[in-house]
């Protein structure tokens, strides 16, 4: 079992939750544009998923496998209720919402690297 370097995770996380937000962003800012459909992008988990892990090479004859490019691409929402006269997808509540989860998870994001900061510190000091 190898082991996970949480800094690395924490930082895609960031990256993700930084495009989920402008994706939200862009949803509730083209709230009244008529056509617009909403959009999101995949659950993390999703992107971990098809993240593998990087094997550095520290010799020159070693074979050097880098990590696979898990891009965060945005994608249509599915829209499930009646359908609107302008053809909108956007629902207010549900982009609020989704705005509170995101910000919930930069904060769990931020304090679980400053506690894990915290305990390297203890550690190297010792």
């Amino acid at each position: 079992m190898e082991p996970v370097n949480l800094f690395d995770l924490a930082t895609r996380q960031s990256q993700w939750l930084a495009v989920r937000q402008t994706a939200i962003a862009g949803n509730i800012a083209n709230a009244n544009t008529p056509g617009y459909t909403a959009s999101d992008v995949e659950p993390f988990e999703k992107v971990l998923d098809r993240t593998s892990v990087s094997l550095s090479a520290t010799q020159e004859g070693h074979l050097g496998f880098g990590a696979t490019n898990a891009g965060f691409a945005t994608k249509p929402q599915e829209y499930d209720g009646a359908p609107l006269p302008s053809k909108n997808t956007v629902v207010m509540e549900n982009e609020l919402m989704k705005t509170g989860e995101v910000r919930r998870s930069f904060e769990l994001n931020t304090a679980i690297v400053k506690a894990f900061h915290s305990m390297l510190m203890t550690v190297t000091k010792a």
